[in-house]
């Protein structure tokens, strides 16, 4: 998954030191990671009920075979069986949300629990058989546990059990020849609540815990994307600022010379316009990426953005070898290509191939899962072959199959193959 978000958060090696890379960073981060663990946890907490269901479908069956249930207790008991195994499964889709979720309606399903907790005390007074329905009403007070607040809790699952144990002990003591057996009834109910109390609140709290550092990391993308706008209007407002204090300065000189002394309000004149000048030249290298980004460090920019976002980031090739005059340049492809992935795809993978072979440098970046087409590419891109164009190169953006390709080719001014 930092408050500045400082660049140890993010976890990108510095191109300068690490030279070029093959391999992303083993402890990175995976997206398929969440994707296979959220469907190991919802196998693990949304079928639970109806798995614990099973246990009084067989309970009824066997008493309906044995005479210990007539036609109004099967359908009575079939009935609330359903409306309990459909409660628990709510509250355990809620639970895919985190822990203390789902659990809208505390009076509803406060009453769907009394309501099992008499279903499990007649069947048990009916039938030994009857124990059966303390699984599902175990598994109904875990669903409950887990989405209540974290305050509640532990007095909610040590409350449960009581009640449940001592709910089905006294159920089955009419029947028992001893009392010892009613206790044994009783304690094995315990048992089976304290267990499955446990398997719920475990896979529950795992799952709450992956979720927060999944809202962490989106945090630390949307950081790293804000850090580089700050960077962005930090060198903005630096030439701007210096430029148009000068100007205004000037002029106001100008403005007081004027017909005092013409000769000199014409040079500040002169000078005012040569600023306005050079405040356009920069503030166009400035938005163009020359004043301080070239390929390098726009592939660190690039590997720090897509990490923190979760987009496993491979470079193949060393950026050192781009030519000085083509650094800015493919600087820029790999900036716009890094801005389509964010904006454009659901990226899990991206690479970015860079070699350079006598004049010729190319540079290829490609992810995986690029969103549909619609239609033409966008002004970024167009900006791309225009700056490509201007140096004899070309851009070409192209989706294959399930992957979207950005390839940037130009030769180094003055070279020749």
């Amino acid at each position: 998954m930092t408050d500045v978000m400082p660049e140890s958060a993010i976890g990108a090696r510095r191109m300068q030191d690490a030279g070029p890379v093959s391999d992303p960073d083993p402890v990175q981060f995976d997206p398929r990671r969440i994707v296979r663990l959220r469907r190991y946890t919802w196998w693990t907490l949304v079928p639970l009920i109806p798995v614990y269901a099973l246990f009084p479908v067989l309970n009824l069956a066997a008493g309906a075979r044995n005479g210990f249930y007539g036609t109004p207790e099967i359908v009575v008991l079939s009935l609330a069986l359903v409306v309990i195994a459909v409660d628990g499964t709510l509250l355990s889709i809620g639970l895919m949300r985190g822990l203390g979720q789902g659990n809208s309606h505390p009076a509803l399903h406060g009453a769907i629990f009394a309501l099992s907790l008499a279903a499990m005390a007649y069947a048990l007074s009916q039938d030994g058989g009857g124990l059966g329905w303390s699984v599902l009403v175990s598994g109904l007070a875990a669903a409950h546990i887990a989405a209540s607040p974290y305050r509640l809790r532990w007095q909610l699952a040590i409350g449960a059990t009581l009640l449940i144990s001592t709910t089905a002990g006294l159920a089955a003591l009419p029947r028992m020849p001893h009392p010892m057996l009613a206790v044994i009834t009783g304690g094995t109910a315990a048992i089976s609540v304290a267990a499955t109390i446990s398997l719920v609140l475990a896979a529950a709290w795992f799952w709450d815990i992956v979720l927060e550092l999944d809202r962490a990391r989106t945090v630390s993308a949307e950081l790293a994307v804000a850090k580089e706008r700050l960077r962005f209007a930090a060198d903005l407002h630096d030439v701007q600022g210096h430029h148009l204090q000068a100007i205004a300065l000037k002029a106001e000189l100008a403005e007081r010379l004027v017909g005092a002394d013409d000769d000199k309000a014409r040079t500040q004149a002169a000078e005012v316009a040569e600023l306005a000048r050079t405040a356009l030249k920069d503030t166009r290298e400035v938005v163009q990426g020359y004043r301080r980004s070239n390929l390098i460090t726009e592939l660190d920019n690039a590997r720090e953005i897509l990490e923190a976002a979760g987009v496993r980031t491979t470079v193949h090739g060393d950026a050192t070898m781009v030519p000085p005059p083509l650094q800015p340049l493919f600087g820029a492809l790999v900036r716009e290509g890094t801005t389509n992935i964010l904006r454009h795809s659901r990226a899990e993978n991206c690479e970015l191939v860079i070699s350079v072979d006598g004049p010729r440098t190319q540079v290829v970046l490609c992810n995986d899962r690029p969103n549909p087409p619609n239609g033409a590419a966008g002004s970024g891109i167009d900006g791309l072959r225009q700056r490509f164009g201007t140096l004899a190169g070309r851009v070409d953006a192209n989706r294959v199959a399930d992957r979207f390709e950005l390839r940037g080719s130009a030769d180094e001014p003055g070279r020749t193959s």
